[in-house]
């Protein structure tokens, strides 16, 4: 096919850089997030970041039926205050955090992870920022940073803003899949407590701080607002592996979008409901502020924070205790939310 040329004679000619993309840029980047990625790396991973694909050789030998569990998610409009901040170093991690930890409620180990990093006009210092915390936080879940994606793309995102999006791949025996089945009346549910909203509700988050005119520096707590909204998401892969090895676990339920209501009956099954006792936990400072000024019901305060609970477990009565010490003996702040009872796949708060 004929290529049509239009002669301008008196306009320069155009480059890509002209166009707002930056090729040296991006190239710069990668230089830059080799030792970081280095750091994240497993004895399974075969090749160099870079490539047109990651590369990770199953460990196979660890497993008579290896089943590969993966997962997608994003940070949401979290973002937002990250850049009104100036602050890109955790949003990594709260990205790595939304897919390890909904890998993990099937009981796999996390393997590797790969990220996508979309912005209008790439700055590699800021870039840099953004994925030394993706590396901390695969750091944290065991995950090989195996690949990604850098794009820059002039006229989609305002300037100084992004997007993320993060993919995650883990891997369980097919008889140690944990999907709830062996939930039963009198099992013992415990709730591990969250680092703050974690990376949910945070348009709702934003609404109460435009109605209330509340700055971001202004104290909550020992800490700032801005801050406690920016606290990075827990990452729990490491004690529940641990408790794995040790305890049976019935279900697990990441509490993200749709509170503790909306999660927990994703894993129960059609015959039993959950009887949570609502004063169970201490609410935390910022979740309290959020009621408060936005006037906020508790119903709405559920279904949209995690309200200081960032994961469930369902295990037997005979091991709750066993569970619960494992628990906090690895640094998680633990607490006995309630108990499974005959039902249709529900939730009930006392």
């Amino acid at each position: 096919m004929a290529i049509l040329h239009v002669s301008h004679p008196n306009d320069p000619p155009l480059t890509y850089r002209d166009a707002g993309v930056d090729i040296e840029a991006g190239e710069s980047l990668v230089e830059r997030i080799k030792p970081l990625v280095q750091k994240t790396q497993r004895p399974e991973c075969l090749g160099n970041i870079g490539g047109f694909g990651g590369l990770f050789e199953l460990p196979i030998d660890r497993y008579r039926r290896p089943v590969l569990v993966s997962g997608t998610d994003g940070v949401g409009t979290k973002l937002k205050l990250a850049v009104i901040l100036d602050r890109h170093d955790t949003i990594g991690i709260d990205l790595v955090a939304m897919c390890v930890n909904d890998v993990l409620v099937l009981g796999a180990e996390p393997l590797y992870f790969l990220d996508y990093f979309a912005t209008g006009r790439l700055s590699p210092e800021h870039a840099q920022s953004v994925i030394a915390g993706i590396a901390t936080g695969c750091e944290a879940a065991g995950a090989a940073l195996i690949g990604g994606e850098t794009a820059e793309m002039p006229g989609m995102y305002s300037p100084g803003e992004y997007d993320l999006a993060g993919f995650c791949v883990g891997v369980v025996e097919k008889d140690q899949i944990i999907d709830g089945s062996h939930i039963r009346a009198g099992d013992q549910v415990l709730g591990l407590a969250s680092s703050g909203l974690h990376s949910n509700g945070y348009s709702l988050a934003r609404a109460v701080l435009e109605r209330s005119s509340a700055t971001l520096d202004q104290a909550i707590g020992e800490t700032t607002l801005g801050e406690a909204l920016l606290a990075p998401t827990r990452i729990y892969v490491r004690p529940i592996l641990a408790l794995l090895k040790a305890v049976p676990i019935h279900g697990i339920a990441h509490i993200t979008g749709g509170g503790l209501p909306g999660n927990i009956p994703r894993v129960l099954p059609g015959n039993c409901d959950c009887r949570i006792d609502a004063t169970a936990w201490p609410r935390p400072e910022i979740f309290q502020w959020l009621q408060s000024e936005g006037s906020i019901d508790d119903t709405e305060m559920l279904r949209t924070f995690n309200c200081g609970i960032g994961l469930v477990i369902i295990v037997s009565s005979d091991t709750a205790a066993q569970a619960h010490e494992m628990l906090e003996a690895s640094g998680e702040t633990v607490y006995r939310l309630g108990e499974v009872q005959a039902g249709s796949r529900g939730i009930v708060f006392d």
